[in-house]
């Protein structure tokens, strides 16, 4: 696992990062060594939210949410998105993919094993799918998520 995944998963919720460190590690042997997951984004402040919500409508860019702040699963730190890293240097989002030649595109290999820990895959969505993107189960709703206090370092208290 790569330092930039391991300062990721610090990050998320704590109720999620064993799991999730669990989750990334059987990708990985699942891919051997040609293609790696790395978590690309996991806590997003909701600052970072918005700054993303605006790319595309009053700033220059490609829509890349359609979530305000406070609207997504990442405010609370139950959400991951992913790429994989090919020979330890090149990022590919590439679903199709089979680094490992497996017959299995790598991608939907990650995919079965997130949905074995009961995760959500972005790419499941009936609009805007987001290939890149998990969520932990049961913790999908941000209405019920903001119901919830927070404690005194930021996470929500289950």
């Amino acid at each position: 696992m790569d330092k930039y995944t391991i300062e990721r998963i610090q990050k998320l919720h704590p109720s999620v990062r064993e799991e999730i460190t669990k989750i990334i590690n059987e990708c990985n042997v699942s891919l051997t060594d040609k293609a790696q997951v790395r978590i690309t984004q996991g806590l997003r402040s909701f600052k970072e939210q918005n700054d993303l919500y605006v790319l595309g409508r009053t700033k220059p860019g490609k829509k890349v949410t359609n979530a305000k702040a406070g609207k997504s699963i990442h405010n609370y730190g139950f959400a991951v998105d992913i790429c994989l890293i090919i020979d330890g240097k090149t990022a590919s989002w590439d679903a199709a993919k089979d680094w490992d030649n497996d017959t299995i595109a790598d991608w939907y290999e990650c995919v079965k094993i997130f949905a074995k820990y009961g995760w959500d895959w972005g790419g499941n969505w009936k609009t805007f799918k987001d290939l890149p993107h998990f969520e932990k189960k049961g913790f999908s709703d941000w209405r019920e998520l903001k119901k919830l206090p927070f404690d005194n370092q930021g996470y929500i208290i289950l």
